[in-house]
């Protein structure tokens, strides 16, 4: 199996007041390797709401790998590696905006809710090199 070009990858998702925080933790988990820990931080919204902080940093290649093949299940894929020039920081880290709602239905979309934040091997650590490294790793053989 082909290496992983990522360090790492964190996966962050909040739950608003308004939503039921096991159904918010099942849409992350979707991403995640089975019995993955996740971790919670609560946090306070402008009016004083709540807001529940999930995440879970993912930093063995297995575990990359699975969140990997994940995120490549989304359909306009393409999209996204076409738009890796954007995606892509100075700090040679990804970033993909998910749809909570549809990864809590078990598919795999574009949209809010989710963060999905990669940290790209890139040597020398520039740009270019992460977002070709990035592509690499989002094209399907």
């Amino acid at each position: 199996m082909a290496s992983v070009p990522f360090h790492y990858v964190d996966l962050r998702a909040f739950c608003y007041a308004t939503e039921d925080e096991k159904r918010v933790e099942g849409a992350l988990r979707s991403f995640l390797p089975e019995e993955f820990p996740v971790q919670r931080a609560q946090s306070e919204g402008h009016h004083g709401d709540r807001i529940v902080v999930l995440s879970a940093r993912v930093e063995n290649a297995d575990g990359i790998r699975h969140v990997l093949d994940r995120v490549m299940e989304l359909e306009d894929i393409d999209r996204l590696v076409d738009e890796l020039d954007e995606r892509v920081t100075e700090n040679c880290e990804f970033f993909v905006h998910l749809d909570k709602q549809a990864a809590f239905n078990g598919r795999i979309e574009l949209g809010e809710g989710i963060t999905f934040r990669a940290k790209v091997e890139a040597y020398p650590a520039k740009k270019e090199a992460a977002v070709e490294n990035a592509r690499e790793a989002l094209t399907r053989e």
